[in-house]
């Protein structure tokens, strides 16, 4: 006999520890030889995580798919890893090194590299035991890293082969640069955040005028939130069509401070409806300007050192062709090596003190920040390594276009298209240790060999320099006398981009380049499951890499899920102090209730707004279907193997298996369409109303009755369609459907596989004249039971019930079903009448219609006043409501999770409004 109550802390782990001895879910478990393939590799959380509300929903609607498909017979293979997480990793072990006073430059690079890993021994990969918590049916044992040896090796040679295909080369150019970090980083790594600014309007005086502030002929105005980059302009933008610049382009200004000549320049970039309508152009400080640079040729003039100090003195570029006075000089040197903001004060101050500041005024915009380091980023020009996205993009675009790869939902693909149409050269390199050093040295030329080890590079660069003549044959030539390593080549210090590794996980995880068995068997992938944050950074980039190097797509499809926000739509952040952690609601709820919730929620294109107290509504759903089975082993419920879904003889019986049918239908095309909450929808409706609320409830009077051949079918019945629901819930909650599996076997009796390796149900029984048999008991109980909780109907009073126009099959229905009827819907007497008596509450259905008198059960005329007292309540809150909603004000200035709040009220109000007119209306026409 089941425990009274389910009790999830005690069954997750048991049931965990069953699947991990059972090796339940390694690659190909459950399934026969030859049986289609099915893979997913999992989006491999940082090693330095822990489980989010987004990994809960992601992971869990992955697991749904892979558990679907293992009971569907194939070959399945989830594929877990962990990402090496360059930046957050190395901080986190800087972090733990800084606490006993030693700086990570104290050490050497492979000290500090031992470190790392030493950190991830003890403390990394956490989040991986927080997903087998949230079960997670992965092949564990085939856990990947992207430092492992392997993929390791995989990054070499597509790094290597990209390189001698010309796709991979050095250039100088704008990056992400996070001063504090001292790295170059993602965009994904850059976050906005809103500030209360100012924009400083600058005087920027014509070359051959005779600078006046009150003469606007003299000078141009630019305007900037940055004034410290004034120091790099090497132009002023116009657009080619505003008359009012018109004749000054082609002209130089004379930038104030630097006494730099620089060109006005017509560009299509500056908006004549903006500001003054000309802008300053700081090529190595502004991705835009950049743009603008290199289109008109202009000079970059990086200002500011690695650190975001201002770098003057000692700035070849910065220097070229000015001229050098003592008063320039000195006001350089006081600029030299301050802090950015603390020259912006200094430059503001020069600006006003020399009559070039026109007007400050206060100005909200958004300031790019790191997400690691935290402070502002500087748009840098340095020298780094790119991949040549747009040629690798070419590919992956038709691939998409040509629906070899399809996104779910469609709109997606927009986004897609969007971002690789104008994809931008893809800085690969970062200046940090931990990661994988780019395979690249340099010899004492500085001529770069890259090749997969040191010997190979050392190698071609003998053959290289011996077959050179001059001074460097030479040179190389008295080094081989007495060889020490590292004496010719330099390796290069920068470590590859994390998504450069990530970009070939569907392929490396599987053992390329070796041609293993497991990549042939499992590549291509099926599905990827993501969120749309990382549709660039990584869904692309694994397009590109897959077709580059596999010749074929990573994966025939992308399901974009939602955000998960807070119960208010709001997103979660730490500074909101509104995150949700999914183990605390494990604790609380257990794993089978948050994945429900989150299933049920997971419509497309919609985000998830979680509420904790929709999860523990979802255990409630747990608890419904465990006290189901503990009912039904109540009434002597056992499996029998005998029994044949045709031989059933109860309209009843009939029924509920034509309902598995479609139950069953819905659930499957729901999760192989990505509708998962559609497919949670129909499980929840089977279950709860279907089978608990109606079946089982229809069954009390066969299972207390004298009939022992209705008891046994029934029994037999009951047990199968159990069986079935274990079977059809089990990819959303895992844990307790494996137990109730495990629970139901039949007295000394065992299961012939675990429930995670059953067949999927595909049941075909229907019955339509008996469904339609009881779907009308239903629903004409249920009309009787709405009538008597719009109208107040004390529980216990009974009232007759009276049919008027009953045809035929109706009155036989009648017949058949008054006991039901009057246990169900608590009615005395039934009776067919020609008209409906007086103080008769009324309902149709189908042709007949159904009275129930009762003006001597309630005061009809006091339910009237009740109800038309809430209708007016109701109505002006509807009122007030869309009034606000009208107000465009608040529908623009009010928070965007406000203004949903109110139309959801607006929407439940309205739908108050209807039923308590339809309620009102049936207590007057009783009446």
């Amino acid at each position: 006999m089941l425990e009274k109550t389910y009790d999830a802390k005690i069954v997750e782990p048991k049931i965990a520890k069953i699947w991990e001895e059972a090796d339940a879910f390694r690659a190909g478990a459950g399934a026969e030889e030859g049986a289609e393939a099915f893979t997913i590799v999992i989006p491999p959380p940082n090693v330095t995580g822990s489980l989010h509300m987004g990994h809960a929903l992601n992971n869990t609607l992955q697991d749904i798919l892979v558990r679907f498909e293992r009971m569907r017979g194939k070959n399945v293979l989830w594929q877990p890893g962990m990402d090496h997480a360059g930046i957050a990793t190395q901080m986190v072990v800087e972090r733990q090194l800084m606490e006993k006073q030693i700086h990570r430059r104290d050490l050497t690079r492979e000290e500090f590299i031992e470190k790392v890993w030493e950190w991830k021994a003890e403390s990394g990969g956490a989040i991986l035991n927080q997903l087998k918590r949230l079960g997670a049916s992965a092949d564990w044992s085939r856990e990947r890293f992207t430092m492992d040896e392997g993929l390791s090796k995989a990054v070499l040679e597509v790094f290597v082969t990209l390189y001698k295909e010309g796709l991979i080369y050095k250039d100088k150019r704008l990056v992400n640069w996070d001063p504090k970090l001292l790295t170059a980083i993602s965009d994904l790594e850059v976050e906005q955040q809103e500030v209360n600014g100012n924009l400083w309007h600058f005087r920027y005086p014509v070359e051959g005028e005779v600078f006046d502030p009150e003469n606007p002929k003299t000078f141009i105005t630019v305007a900037t939130t940055r004034p410290e980059t004034m120091l790099g302009d090497t132009a002023v933008a116009v657009h080619p069509d505003d008359e009012r610049f018109r004749h000054l382009v082609g002209k130089n200004l004379v930038l104030p401070i630097v006494g730099r000549k620089i060109p006005v320049v017509a560009d299509q970039y500056s908006d004549p409806e903006k500001g003054s309508g000309a802008v300053k152009i700081t090529p190595a400080h502004d991705f835009n300007d950049f743009e603008v640079g290199r289109r008109h040729k202009l000079p970059a003039i990086n200002i500011l050192t690695v650190e975001a100090a201002v770098a003057l003195t000692d700035n070849d570029d910065f220097l070229a062709g000015l001229e050098v006075t003592p008063e320039r000089q000195a006001v350089w040197d006081e600029l030299d090596g301050l802090d950015r903001f603390v020259a912006r004060k200094k430059i503001v101050e020069l600006m006003e003190a020399g009559g070039f500041l026109e007007q400050v005024e206060p100005h909200r915009h958004a300031v790019p920040h790191g997400d690691r380091g935290g402070v502002p980023i500087e748009p840098f020009l340095t020298e780094q390594w790119y991949a040549n996205a747009a040629e690798l993009a070419k590919p992956a675009i038709a691939s998409v276009r040509e629906g070899r790869t399809n996104f779910v939902p469609k709109n997606w693909e927009k986004t897609y298209f969007d971002w690789m149409e104008n994809i931008q050269p893809w800085c690969i390199s970062r200046q940090l240790w931990w990661g994988h050093q780019i395979p690249a040295w340099y010899g004492p030329d500085g001529r770069v060999f890259v090749e997969k080890t040191e010997e190979e590079a050392l190698s071609a660069a003998v053959e290289y320099y011996l077959a050179l003549e001059g001074p460097w044959k030479a040179w190389v030539e008295d080094k081989l006398e007495n060889f020490k390593p590292g004496e010719i080549l330099t390796r290069d210090e920068d470590v590859l981009d994390t998504w450069f590794s990530s970009a070939l996980w569907p392929f490396s995880t599987l053992g390329w380049p070796d041609q293993t068995p497991e990549l042939k068997t499992y590549y291509q992938t099926d599905v990827l499951v993501t969120g749309f944050d990382i549709i660039f950074f990584w869904v692309a980039r694994m397009m590109m890499m897959g077709l580059h190097f596999m010749d074929e797509e990573p994966f025939h499809t992308v399901y974009v899920h939602a955000l998960v926000r807070d119960k208010n739509g709001q997103k979660m952040s730490k500074s909101k102090g509104n995150v949700i952690d999914p183990l605390e609601l494990i604790d609380e709820y257990g794993a089978d209730a948050l994945r429900f919730t989150l299933t049920v929620m997971a419509a497309q294109g919609r985000d998830v707004k979680l509420d904790p107290a929709r999860i523990a509504g979802y255990r409630n759903f747990g608890t419904k279907l465990w006290n189901a089975t503990r009912f039904a082993e109540m009434n002597d419920v056992a499996r029998n193997d005998e029994f044949w879904l045709n031989d059933a003889k109860l309209a009843v019986n009939r029924w509920i298996l034509t309902e598995l049918t479609r139950a069953a239908r819905e659930i499957t095309d729901g999760i192989t369409s990505y509708r998962f909450n559609e497919a949670a929808g129909a499980a929840y409706r089977f279950v709860w109303n279907l089978f608990c609320d109606w079946y089982l409830e229809l069954l009390k009077p066969v299972f207390t009755g004298p009939d022992e051949a209705a008891k046994a079918e029934s029994r037999a019945c009951v047990a199968f369609v159990l069986d079935e629901i274990y079977k059809l819930l089990h990819p959303m909650m895992p844990f307790m459907t494996e137990e109730l599996w495990a629970e139901t076997s039949g007295e000394g009796k065992e299961r012939p596989s675990l429930l995670c390796h059953a067949a999927w149900p595909s049941p075909d029984f229907e019955d339509q004249a008996a469904a339609a048999d009881i779907n009308w008991l239903i629903d004409l109980v249920s009309g009787i039971r709405s009538v008597r909780s719009e109208m107040n109907v004390p529980p216990a009073a009974i009232a007759p019930l009276m049919v008027i126009g009953a045809n035929t099959a109706t009155h036989e229905r009648l017949e058949r079903q008054a006991s039901a009827i009057k246990r169900l819907a608590r009615v005395g007497d039934i009776s067919l009448v020609d008209a409906a008596p007086k103080g008769s509450a009324q309902i149709v259905l189908n042709e007949a219609t159904i009275c129930l008198p009762l003006g001597s059960l309630i005061d009809l005329t006091a339910e009237a006043a009740r109800l038309q007292k809430e209708l007016v309540k109701v109505t002006e809150e509807i009122a007030r409501l869309h009034k606000k909603l009208s107000n465009e004000k608040f529908v623009a200035n009010a928070p965007e999770d406000v203004v949903e709040a109110e139309r959801e009220k607006l929407a439940e109000y309205r739908e108050a409004q209807e039923k308590l007119s339809v309620a009102l209306t049936r207590v007057r026409e009783a009446g």
